[in-house]
Formats: C-alpha cells, structure tokens, sequence
C-alpha cells in the first residue's frame, strides 16, 4: 500500500493563475485544445528553484517534502510549462496537494514570504 501524501507548504497563491497564449492559435469558434493543468505545489516549487534560486534541497525543506519529491514536482512543472509554450495551450494554476504556510519566520525561512497583512518586520 501507497505512503499517503504530504500536504505540500507553500507560501502564497499564485497572482495569476491562467495564461492563454496571444493571439490565439485557434480561430473563432473552434475548440481550442484541452488546457496544461500546473498545481500550485508545482507552480511553487518552479517559483523556489528556478525565481528564488534554491536548490532542490533547500526547496524540499521550504515545501516540506523530501529532496527526491521536490525534483520530481519541479520536473513535472518544467514539463508541463515547456508543453504549454511550444505547443501554445492554455495554462491553469489549480489543484494539487497543498497547504499555506502560517507566514512567519518559525514556519518559514524566506524573506520573499510575505503573506498578504502580514507585518514586515515580523
């Protein structure tokens, strides 16, 4: 039997969550091809390893998770963006196994996590 999943933490909701490709490749009316689907622990660890410049390492223990599954997630991001772009789809940031960190500095580590009301100097 399969371990059960780990929430994954991640520190803010992504501000945008669609991108649609411009101009669309797909002409009025037709059915444009089914959109790349990122989860938002996906779209975080992508922001940690390749934004923020973590290592896999670092980002497993920002998210929570193990160094190999922190890979793994960040692989499948790259994949799924890098799908998106050459074969210009739709992307959507929604879904996963996630959970939003508590947004203080004993819960997480980085400087750019500043959840929204939450006090700078803190």
């Amino acid at each position: 039997m399969a371990r059960p999943q780990r929430s994954r933490r991640v520190c803010d909701m992504p501000q945008v969550r669609r991108f649609v490709p411009s101009p669309s490749p797909f002409p009025a009316g037709s059915a444009a091809e089914e959109p790349v689907i990122l989860t938002v622990d996906e779209f975080e660890a992508l922001r940690l390893v390749d934004h923020e410049g973590l290592t896999h390492s670092q980002c497993a223990v920002q998210m929570n998770i193990s160094r190999t599954t922190a890979t793994e997630i960040c692989e499948s991001a790259r994949r799924k963006v890098a799908s998106a772009i050459v074969s210009s789809r739709e992307l959507i940031i929604e879904g996963g196994s996630w959970q939003l960190c508590g947004g203080n500095r004993e819960d997480c580590f980085l400087e750019s996590c500043k959840r929204p009301g939450q006090d700078p100097d803190s």
